[in-house]
């Protein structure tokens, strides 16, 4: 979990990137920038706005044979090493870039580098390198006087309300290939930003592997417990995970499918289904991990714990205490009138 709110831009250089296929061209500042107050602020949430707004999903830097062949894993350490060379260092990042700029719909756009202290991530305070690019510009009007009269005149500039590319890079982890955070707001070419430009794969932190197994977890439900139970089994099978995933700090899962799965059958079929599907959710081999209650929070935000009715009724259970649903309803078959039903105990109704 990361916190921008105290974070200072130390140093930022600014450069612009063309199409390569386009043969459009490279411009590298001389300089890095002169930030005043009224740059700043501004700027600075420019940049982090996006990142506070999206989920956070973690990337380290990869490298087919060893992470020391990954470019953009030498350029943050170069940096990290020695701060006072980022403007140098930032003309390589943007070169680098320009190198993978070869698909036909990668518009050309300014590069911002930029040193960033006082960063909170995992309570651990650290220092950072922000890289981040702006390519979609916004008409706007100027307005001019002109002795006896004010004049319009067109131009273009770059909208503060939205950041289309950029990562964070933290000093973090840099055993494992630094933890890296990325938003990409245009999906042209999904390829171009993380795969070609920074090389990087999902960081399998805690994080990681809580959000992989609980969706897991879900497509179990709507794969096996909804056709060999009902849709009732298959909400109260996620309300129980999430239920252990929230009341435990680590994983364990041999506990974990005696405390969840009621139907002995069901636990080989669980069994099947991960090492049939396990390799599609990176958790083939993964039977222990630390929790992440952040990533619990999250996830129980879009599991659905309704059941739709056809008959214009809905119920909804209670993922926080899911034993309520298994004491106090009840399932069953009506003879005369051929439905099922929902039998519901309860002492009074709830204001």
């Amino acid at each position: 979990m990361i916190n921008l709110f105290n974070t200072h831009i130390e140093t930022l250089s600014i450069h612009k990137v063309g199409n390569k296929s386009r043969n459009e061209k490279m411009f590298l500042s001389e300089e890095s920038l002169k930030l005043n107050d009224e740059i700043t602020p501004l700027i600075k949430e420019f940049f982090f706005k996006p990142f506070r707004e999206k989920e956070e999903t973690y990337f380290q830097f990869a490298h087919d044979v060893d992470i020391e062949f990954n470019e953009m894993f030498n350029l943050s350490k170069s940096i990290f090493e020695r701060p006072d060379k980022l403007h140098e260092v930032s003309k390589k990042i943007t070169t680098h870039l320009f190198e993978q700029s070869n698909h036909p719909h990668i518009k050309i756009g300014e590069v911002y580098v930029a040193y960033l202290t006082n960063v909170s991530i995992d309570n651990i305070v650290v220092d950072a390198i922000g890289i981040f690019k702006s390519e979609i510009k916004n008409d706007y009007f100027e307005i001019n006087e002109n002795e006896s009269r004010l004049e319009l005149q067109l131009k273009q500039g770059i909208s503060l309300d939205k950041l289309d590319k950029g990562c964070i890079i933290f000093n973090y982890k840099k055993e494992d290939g630094y933890k890296v955070l990325s938003i990409d707001s245009n999906r042209y070419d999904a390829r171009y930003w993380l795969e070609h430009f920074l090389s990087v794969d999902a960081f399998q932190d805690e994080n990681f592997f809580t959000k992989k197994y609980l969706k897991f977890c879900q497509d179990f439900a709507k794969d096996v417990v909804l056709p060999a139970e009902d849709k009732k089994e298959e909400v109260m099978f996620m309300n129980r995970s999430v239920n252990y995933f929230a009341k435990n700090d680590d994983f364990e899962e041999s506990s974990f499918l005696n405390e969840v799965i009621d139907n002995p059958d069901l636990i080989s079929e669980f069994k099947n289904y991960k090492v049939d599907k396990g390799e599609k959710y990176s958790i083939e081999d993964v039977s222990n991990f630390a929790i992440s209650n952040s990533a619990v929070t999250d996830a129980r935000k879009k599991f659905k714990n309704v059941i739709n009715l056809d008959t214009n009724i809905t119920i909804k259970l209670d993922f926080i205490n899911p034993e309520s649903a298994e004491k106090f309803i009840e399932k069953g078959w009506d003879e005369e009138k051929q439905m099922y039903y929902y039998l519901v105990y309860f002492n009074k109704e709830n204001k």
